[in-house]
């Protein structure tokens, strides 16, 4: 599976942006994650969908704010981004992870998920 992120840039606060993770190698039983990485921090979960998994999750920081989706004849996943802080600047990553194939739960910590994209940087003033 390889990912690649699009849909980064820079905005003002308040604007929307969405994100876009083509995925190659996709099945569409993959649980797809957005994770985001903010300069001199950890690496944090942001959002998470898959087919079988329910609703989608997310961490408290984005919720109502950020919505995940996904188009399995596109293999593609999204972020829409609405309503964005300084705080949400970051490299925004995808990822995607095995286990959901097998009915197990995923949550939003990274070592659930097995590919990662390059990242697309976002930067919010």
């Amino acid at each position: 599976v390889q990912l690649v992120e699009s849909g980064g840039g820079s905005m003002q606060a308040g604007g929307s942006l969405r994100l876009s993770c083509v995925a190659s190698g996709y099945t569409y039983s993959y649980c797809m994650g957005w994770f985001r990485q903010a300069p001199g921090k950890e690496r944090e979960g942001v959002a998470r969908i898959w087919s079988s998994g329910g609703s989608p999750y997310y961490t408290d920081s984005v919720k109502g704010r950020f919505t995940i989706s996904q188009d399995n004849a596109r293999h593609t996943a999204y972020l829409q981004m609405d309503s964005p802080k300084p705080d949400d600047t970051a490299m925004y990553y995808c990822a995607a992870a095995h286990k959901a194939t097998l009915g197990l739960w995923v949550g939003l910590n990274l070592n659930e998920y097995n590919y990662w994209g390059q990242g697309t940087q976002v930067t919010v003033s």
